[in-house]
Formats: C-alpha cells, structure tokens, sequence
C-alpha cells in the first residue's frame, strides 16, 4: 500500500455553530477524505465568541480565554475523530486549523482569528498549522476567500464552468473556468443575518431547511433598501465579516419599519439568494453551481437560487464531498502546503502582491 500523507482539517466559520473536523490523505490524487466528524460548540464558548465579534470591555483578557477554550474544544474533537479511524496522533503529519475569526479589517491591515495553537499541538500530540490569512493580508491582500484555489484542486471540471458556492454566515464563490484563470470572492451574507435574526425572535440558532423563512413574504421595498449596500457593488477582490453585515446594520434598515418577524427572515433569505446570484452572473453563466457549506441544507435558499440562476444548483455531495465537509478540508489542504512550502493564495482572488506560503507553524 502507498504510504499515507494524513492530514487533520478543523473549521469553526462565522455562523459559529459547530467545529467540523476531517481526517485526509494528501498523498491520494485527488486528495481522500477518509473520516469526518461534527460537534456543537460548547454554548459557554459560542456565548464567549459572540461577546468578541464587537468591541467589549477587557478584550484581551476575554479573547485569550476564548482562544484557550476554543483550542481545548477542538482538542475532543481531533481526538474523537481519530477514535473513528485505525489511526492515532502519531501518524498525523498536521493539524490545518482556521481558529475562529473574531476581527476581520484587511483595509486596515489585519485580519484576527483566535486559537491557541501551541496549546492544540500540546493536548492533542500533533503539528498544528494555524493563523492562515495574516501572510496574505501582509502582502496587500484581503486574506480572503482563500478556499478557490483548494476548489479548483478538487472540483475543477475539464468539460464545465463551475461556480463552487460556500454559504457559511458570509456567502463566497469560486469560479472555475475551462479556459481561464480561477477567480473567486465574498458575495455577502450567507447565513448569518438569518441566523441573528431567528435567533433573536425563536431562540434557534438557524433557520432549520429554511422553513420559517418560507413561511414569510418576500418584502421587495426592504430587499431593495439591503441591495443598495455599497458592498455589493465593489469590484472583487473583496471579503466581508460580521465586521460589516451584523445586527446593527439590520437594525438600520428595519428603522421606522414594523414588518412581521417571518417576513424579514423571508427577506434576509432574498438578500442572501439575489446578492449571490447577481455575483455568479456578473462573471458570466456557468454550466452548474455547487453549493456547500451549511446554506446548502437551507432549502428555502436553494430554491431561490435555482430560481434566480440559469443553470442546475447542486449540493456538493452531487460529486461525493458533503458540503458540511469542504471548509475543514480546504485546511487540511492548506496545512499540506504549508508544511511543504507551498503557496496557497491566489493573488488573483486576494489582492495580494504575489503567490505567498499560508501559516504558521507550531511543531510538535
């Protein structure tokens, strides 16, 4: 048997709903997803997280203790993922672990996601590859989307355009043309502002298959004001945050209005499917859209997109990758590069001066 190249991948995304983990042997061509494992974030630390995605008192301290959390909580979960497999810490060459983004300001010059990653590497045994967007913002860019490039590894078709659709809480795409560069950027909200909102008025954390939301009407006038948002109409390379499509930023449309709670999610699921649509098509018509990431179980938010783009909006599992899986295996691709000096960034996507190695590395 050839030898194996076995890499762990962690994501924690802006929805802040769970940490997905996935076991990958990078020596397979394409790279082999071999086990997976999902589990809620703690609510203590979920609580702890959503404190830090706005300005509080004592940040630092709160942020260090959040990072420690963090870092133990993924702990079980490398450890319970391997308990799944025949293999043990030993023979994983690296732990790609994104850590939990809690600032993003790249026109300001950084980009934050928290993580003990010495204390990971400590608890679980393993070479943890960590703080993945800082070298690309250093470089000019906007340390974000980094996943096309890992798209056009694993999904490039030689007979198709495809658009690889993530719709995590910020929705991004990649373009994977036939004969031409990859492209790719953050189109907007995905779940997040849903998220916030039934949260708020049903204590759920997400809209479960989009049912409420279609329960609601569409409100045109309030979708219409969203659109206006400057965001949408930038040229990429561009990326987005809680940093800017937050509550507040709900509120202000919402001002003097007195919608049905129902309605305004109906309408945030709108948002999500027309900013994304209009992002797909203003780089041309694909032959098909795959959709991963936790968006891609909001039926509601699949119609819309069926409705809206001229092409089959398909799940990612419709070419065997299950879409809560991607981002987790998107980093254990990037820790790969990393730990074999590989650039990983697109400076076409991210603005960046040029091809830059991603991470940083705390050994075991």
């Amino acid at each position: 048997m050839a030898q194996r190249h076995l890499y762990i991948g962690l994501m924690t995304g802006t929805s802040l709903d769970g940490i997905d983990a996935v076991l990958v042997d990078m020596a397979s061509s394409p790279p082999q997803l071999l086990a997976s494992l999902g589990a809620p974030l703690p609510s203590a630390l979920r609580a702890q997280l959503l404190q830090l995605q706005s300005p509080t008192h004592d940040e630092i301290h709160l942020a260090q203790l959040a990072a420690n959390a963090h870092s133990l909580a993924c702990t079980e979960v490398v450890k319970a993922l391997l308990q799944t497999t025949p293999y043990q810490a030993s023979d994983i060459q690296a732990i790609g672990n994104h850590g939990q983004t809690i600032r993003h300001r790249p026109e300001l010059g950084y980009t934050l996601q928290i993580g003990n990653h010495a204390l990971l590497a400590e608890h679980t045994g393993i070479t943890v590859v960590g703080d993945f967007r800082s070298r690309d913002v250093a470089a000019g860019g906007q340390g974000a989307p980094l996943v096309p490039a890992f798209h056009h590894a694993l999904f490039a078709s030689p007979n198709q355009n495809r658009v690889i659709l993530n719709i995590g809480g910020i929705a991004n795409l990649s373009w994977l043309g036939q004969n031409q560069p990859v492209s790719g950027f953050d189109s907007g909200p995905g779940n997040v502002l849903m998220d916030g909102w039934i949260h708020q008025h049903l204590g759920a954390h997400y809209d479960a298959d989009g049912a409420w939301a279609a329960s609601g009407q569409i409100l045109p006038d309030l979708l219409a004001d969203m659109l206006t948002e400057p965001f949408f109409a930038l040229s990429a390379p561009k990326s987005t945050g809680r940093d800017l499509f937050h509550q507040a930023w709900l509120d202000q449309h919402l001002a003097g209005r007195n919608d049905k709670p129902a309605d305004v999610q109906a309408t945030l699921c709108a948002l999500t499917a027309n900013s994304i649509s209009q992002a797909i098509l203003s780089q041309g018509t694909p032959d098909e859209v795959l959709v991963c990431g936790g968006g891609a179980h909001n039926q509601q938010l699949m119609r819309l997109l069926a409705e809206q783009l001229p092409c089959p909006v398909l799940s990612s599992a419709s070419v065997g990758i299950h879409p809560d899986w991607v981002e987790a295996f998107a980093f254990a691709w990037l820790a790969e590069r990393c730990i074999t000096g590989k650039s990983a960034n697109l400076p076409a996507v991210t603005g960046a001066q040029g091809p830059r190695i991603l991470g940083a590395i705390w050994p075991n």
